[in-house]
């Protein structure tokens, strides 16, 4: 679906980009999909978001500045490791894009099962007999 280079940090940006196109090429028809490899990719695709869903509650959690004690090191690292949570590269941040380029894909593959089913459709029209 959408390559990232594991050598590289690809940022949210170049993910989102590249959801978008990938979008684009399923409502400009460019991208299909049949039946079969579409399903097992919503199903991966909704069962990821169900357990993003599920973890609704520990996502509340990381995104409060922690109780570390009152101690002059936790004093100093409360602000920070909340940081890595919440900030624009932030773990919460990370699953939140992650959540929305899921539910672009899931529509993005919608549309390419759809395309696939037009031209097959129209493939047959096409080589049926003229009657």
């Amino acid at each position: 679906m959408v390559y990232i280079d594991e050598g590289s940090n690809a940022s949210l940006e170049q993910i989102g980009a590249s959801m978008n196109a990938l979008v684009g090429a399923a409502a400009a028809g460019q991208f299909a999909v049949n039946e079969h490899g579409g399903n097992a990719l919503l199903a991966a695709i909704r069962k990821l978001l169900d357990w993003l869903e599920k973890q609704q509650n520990l996502r509340l959690v990381l995104g409060q500045e922690p109780m570390l004690g009152g101690s002059n090191a936790s004093t100093v690292m409360k602000p920070y490791v909340h940081q890595v949570a919440t900030d624009h590269q932030g773990f919460l941040t990370q699953l939140t894009a992650l959540q929305e380029t899921l539910v672009k894909a899931e529509a993005a593959i919608k549309v390419a099962m759809s395309n696939y089913r037009h031209v097959d459709e129209d493939t047959a029209r096409q080589l049926a007999p003229e009657e």
